[in-house]
């Protein structure tokens, strides 16, 4: 009996296990939180000669993109604390002063653009507009102009840019790994009309589909045109598909989840075709990096042959059996078109030679300093590059 008892026991053992093991895998698998489990640290980054990396700020929750302001200081969204905030370097130290909220209760703010005499801000519901109406540095007054796309599902960013004719633009990652979207605005970049004077966006029309996460938007200051970070799908091995980077043009279509990086169909929605007529990325990376925000150099006190070329922040992998990502790239341009590929690294070292993450680079910002400001949402840093060569 006591035999019979102790197997009973075992097996009820074995099955929690097993229960809490699959709840854990299903977790991981479908909401990408893994890596972020736990706090990172300041982390030891390897840069090319010349080149000094410190930290700017600290003690932020998830920070996600940042933008210079009108006044020359660089502004974060906060995503963990819900806020948008100011980081003022007034003593020119290379070190924020200080952190000032400029605007709270913004759930999960994750992108932030300033654009004629306002702030823009990308939510999981959609966009909303701070207006500083008094110039003490604090967003008086928040109008909510899109507040529908929800639900989030697998990728809750929103991503925002206008382009240089006053649109502004949405991309919305997908709501799965691979599916076809109800929402059309999914896996897609949306456009508006000028918002400058409107209560609501309004004019809004598919601008291109196929991106499967499209977290990183920016414009080429060189030729105007509209360049984006994708994230490809899981589920596909450690090596497909690559993470690429797209020219978005107005009307294409780039594949997902038909067809990937242009010319890989998918082993679960594709058939022969579904690669005929979409658009091939203009360079790809290493699967599972994770590529997001990405910022054209355009400042003046790096060396010359870095002027325009395009900075990517590989937040990096959470399912590979090898991590890989967790860095800073480089991607060389000659004005404004691709000089060679593959991108090559500029700044790594978050990623440990025993795989564990001091931190996930999100975004890359170029200060008015010229330095490239780096924010890291799982040490809560904002980092600054400089050459001092």
């Amino acid at each position: 009996m006591k035999k019979l008892w102790v197997r009973i026991i075992l097996g009820l053992v074995v099955l929690v296990l097993l229960i809490a093991g699959g709840a854990f895998f299903i977790v991981s698998r479908f909401t990408n939180i893994t890596p972020s489990l736990g706090s990172g640290g300041e982390a030891e980054i390897f840069l090319p000669p010349g080149f000094e990396i410190t930290v700017f700020a600290e003690g932020l929750n998830g920070p996600r993109f940042a933008y210079v302001g009108p006044d020359g200081h660089l502004y974060v969204a906060d995503r963990g604390n819900n806020r948008v905030v100011r980081l003022p370097d007034n003593n020119q130290d290379g070190v924020a002063d200080r952190v000032e909220i400029v605007a709270e209760d913004l759930d999960r703010v994750h992108s932030l653009v300033f654009h004629e005499g306002a702030w823009y801000v990308g939510v999981p519901a959609g966009v909303i507009r701070l207006e500083d109406e008094d110039g003490d540095g604090t967003a008086e007054s928040r109008t909510t102009l899109i507040d529908n796309y929800l639900p989030p599902g697998q990728h809750s960013t929103r991503t925002i840019e206008f382009l240089p004719d006053g649109r502004l633009l949405v991309s919305a990652g997908s709501t799965c790994n691979v599916c076809v979207e109800e929402d059309e605005r999914r896996a897609a970049v949306t456009v508006y009309d000028s918002p400058v004077g409107q209560d609501q966006l309004t004019g809004e029309q598919i601008f291109a589909t196929g991106l499967r996460n499209a977290v990183g938007l920016a414009i080429n200051p060189a030729t105007d045109e509209l360049w984006a970070t994708n994230n490809g799908r899981d589920l596909m091995g450690d090596d497909l598909p690559p993470e690429a980077i797209y020219i978005v043009e107005e009307g294409n279509n780039y594949g997902w989840p038909f067809c990937h990086s242009g010319d890989i169909v998918d082993p679960d929605m594709g058939s022969p075709d579904s690669c005929a007529g979409v658009e091939p990325p203009i360079a790809t990376m290493q699967a599972h990096v994770a590529p997001l925000g990405m910022a054209f150099y355009t400042g003046d006190t790096f060396p010359e042959e870095y002027h325009g070329d395009l900075f990517i922040a590989l937040h990096g992998s959470w399912n590979r059996s090898e991590p890989v990502g967790y860095s800073i790239v480089r991607l060389p341009l000659q004005n404004g078109e691709l000089m060679r590929r593959p991108v090559e690294d500029f700044a790594i070292g978050w990623l440990k030679e025993d795989n564990s993450a001091d931190g996930r680079p999100v975004d890359v910002t170029v200060g008015a300093d010229g330095a490239l400001y780096v924010t890291d949402d799982k040490g809560g840093f904002v980092y600054r590059i400089q050459y001092d060569g």
